[in-house]
């Protein structure tokens, strides 16, 4: 029987301990159309190896930074160091490599929860439209999946359910016009993961965030450009990643991503991102800055 998407998206997130090395975890890779290791695959995979060394506290931010290419034909290995086991935090360096050297290091730091204190938290935007009522990523993606691996990939091969209030720069530059990247864009599950109630599965599903927040986080910095994906000799990669959790995630349910993109230069961008449950809640939020370099015009 094939696999679905979110059944390969959860097996590479079950790491298997190396019994031979204390801290050290292996997972596969998923496939990816460039060849080379999804960012958003092994940030979510090191969240899930700093929490085996802190079964008793959640993920409350996550600092990577990408060093090299990966390759998807070879296993990942996680090494997390323990950097301080607090009162209430604890910390985790996890160093990611495969045969070639280093991929990405990361900085985890965990929780124990229902810690109280003030808060606050800026306002879902009003009349968004129904996620129900727009067109989804793979129904968009289908009738190009022949002439494109990235349309292939979004029509298949995700596992999120993915769908753009304001239209999506992977179909086309936007209009001309006053150049924004503000997006607005809805994102869950396809399909059901395990029970985000209890600590282990909340980690998981906090992990799940970080993985899908990172199909669209390079979006904004491409659309105030007024350019899209297919530009002709553009390149991209992703430098380094922050995201903060500030309550409890489930990704079987919408989540609205509200992004804004405040400054790009010398090939770099830097895209932010805050994201809503869809009754409201702030659940996250998250920066990005991205390596996009477009060939110039001659």
């Amino acid at each position: 029987m094939t696999s679905t998407p979110l059944e390969n998206l959860l097996s590479v997130l079950d790491l298997a301990a190396q019994p031979s090395e204390e801290s050290t975890f292996t997972a596969p890779s998923l496939y990816f159309p460039t060849g080379r290791v999804y960012g958003g695959q092994v940030l979510a995979q090191s969240v899930m190896a700093a929490s085996l060394t802190t079964p008793d506290r959640l993920p409350h931010s996550l600092h990577g930074y990408f060093i090299s290419p990966g390759d998807i034909h070879q296993d990942v290995t996680f090494h997390v160091e323990n950097l301080r086991d607090g009162r209430s935090f604890s910390s985790r360096r996890v160093n990611v490599t495969q045969s070639h050297g280093a991929i990405l290091t990361a900085i985890a730091s965990f929780q124990e929860p229902g810690q109280s204190g003030f808060e606050y938290a800026d306002v879902m935007p009003e009349n968004v439209p129904d996620p129900e009522e727009l067109p989804s990523a793979q129904q968009l993606m289908t009738p190009l999946a022949q002439h494109s691996p990235f349309a292939d990939y979004y029509a298949h091969k995700s596992a999120f359910d993915i769908r753009h209030v304001t239209p999506s720069v992977i179909l086309g530059a936007p209009q001309t016009g006053e150049p924004s990247g503000r997006q607005l864009v809805w994102m869950k599950l396809d399909g059901t993961a395990p029970s985000a109630d209890t600590l282990a599965g909340q980690t998981l599903h906090r992990a799940l965030l970080a993985l899908g927040c990172d199909q669209i986080m390079m979006e904004p910095i491409v659309r105030r450009a007024q350019l899209d994906f297919s530009a002709p000799g553009m390149s991209f990669a992703s430098l380094d990643h922050s995201m903060w959790w500030y309550q409890n995630v489930d990704m079987n349910t919408w989540h609205l991503y509200v992004q804004d993109t405040p400054v790009a230069a010398h090939g770099r961008g830097l895209a932010h991102a805050r994201v809503y449950s869809a009754s409201g809640e702030l659940v996250a939020a998250m920066a990005q800055e991205a390596m996009i370099r477009v060939p110039a015009q001659a």
